[in-house]
């Protein structure tokens, strides 16, 4: 086998950029009134280049715009400038409003566990020889969540 069939495993990330608002009920500070964030999501797979000349995609782990493709369908399109509330929430706001994009989830919508939301989004739609190795959520300019699949907490 040729020396550069043997691939080492490589680590990719991209970065996305949305806006989203949310609020944390039963919260002891001021996070429990509705307020927004500029989040930063980087998003890092690990795998072995393909080697397959002639194919487009040869000598890719994952083309960054498949990627791209999965992020937007699954984080940016449900969360960009949207508002995100605990399905039991008990805020004054209408959800018929068609200025509104509210979207409600099954959890307190913390850092820490849209985080893992968004790690069950991506993940199911990776390809098989592409693991997701980590996820970083930058909340403020100085405040993240990371997740990594090294981690056996």
């Amino acid at each position: 086998m040729n020396r550069l069939q043997r691939f080492p495993t490589i680590r990719l990330t991209k970065t996305f950029r949305f806006e989203m608002a949310h609020a944390l009920p039963g919260h002891d500070g001021a996070c429990k009134n509705i307020h927004g964030h500029s989040y930063v999501l980087d998003v890092r797979l690990a795998g072995k280049p393909l080697f397959a000349p002639g194919n487009p995609k040869h000598g890719m782990v994952m083309d960054f715009s498949d990627l791209k493709v999965i992020v937007k369908k699954e984080i940016l399109d449900v969360f960009d400038h949207a508002l995100v509330l605990p399905e039991d929430h008990t805020y004054q706001v209408k959800n018929d409003d068609p200025h509104l994009n509210i979207v409600l989830v099954n959890y307190q919508p913390t850092c820490e566990m849209l985080l893992l939301d968004f790690k069950q989004r991506i993940q199911s739609h990776l390809p098989e020889n592409v693991i997701l190795h980590s996820l970083r959520l930058r909340e403020t300019s100085t405040s993240y969540a990371e997740w990594s699949a090294d981690d056996n907490l």
